[in-house]
């Protein structure tokens, strides 16, 4: 996948993992906090301009979610038609896709690993298989791994800890995830300003 390579740079030049990643070069104790290049170790933080915030945050949402340039300006577009905050739209569209979902819950340990899960067919909604990341997942909708079909998966699955948001509730037993509400912008845990994003594509 493209945006596996190399996916810590971006966590170097903000100074901390975009996704909570124990071997990331920012954790404390290691080896390579400072930003990436031949200049990164002995280099100043520079105070970016307003274009610069703008891309940053930009990159830094792209990242989390790994998505493609084309798939968030996309989003942003869709985002755009709809009534409410440009913002909150934008952030609820990708949280509400199905790769994100399955990370958010804590069914997948990245969200490159929840992206595999969805391709590879192991992951269901309302019962069916849907092999779409970029799914966008409807609130009341169950989404489940089948044991029996994916083992190796559902132990994966039921191994890992996470803190689940408000607007999902799983069942690690049962393997279901089922999506309550839509999330509140304040709800996802991202570090990001959407309205910077919304700025950039807006400008």
């Amino acid at each position: 996948m493209k945006q596996a390579q190399a996916k810590h740079k971006l966590c170097r030049r903000i100074g901390y993992c975009i996704w909570n990643m124990p071997n990331c070069p920012t954790v404390k104790g290691k080896k390579r906090t400072y930003a990436a290049g031949l200049q990164g170790k002995n280099a100043k933080r520079k105070k970016l301009s307003t274009y610069g915030e703008m891309m940053q945050e930009k990159q830094k949402l792209k990242a989390h979610y790994a998505l493609t340039e084309n798939e968030l300006r996309l989003a942003f577009l869709a985002a755009k038609k709809k009534e409410g905050r440009t913002n909150e739209r934008l952030m609820q569209r990708i949280e509400t896709r199905l790769d994100a979902m399955v990370y958010r819950a804590g069914f997948a340990p990245t969200i490159f690993a929840a992206k595999q899960f969805v391709n590879h067919r192991h992951i269901r909604v309302n019962g069916k298989i849907v092999d779409r990341g970029s799914y966008l997942v409807a609130p009341g909708s169950v989404i489940t791994i089948d044991a029996e079909r994916s083992p190796a998966i559902a132990s994966i699955a039921k191994g890992i800890s996470s803190t689940v948001p408000p607007y999902l509730e799983t069942d690690k037993e049962q393997l279901k995830i089922t999506f309550v509400r839509e999330p509140l912008i304040e709800e996802i845990p991202v570090q990001v300003e959407a309205m910077r994003v919304v700025e950039y594509y807006a400008r």
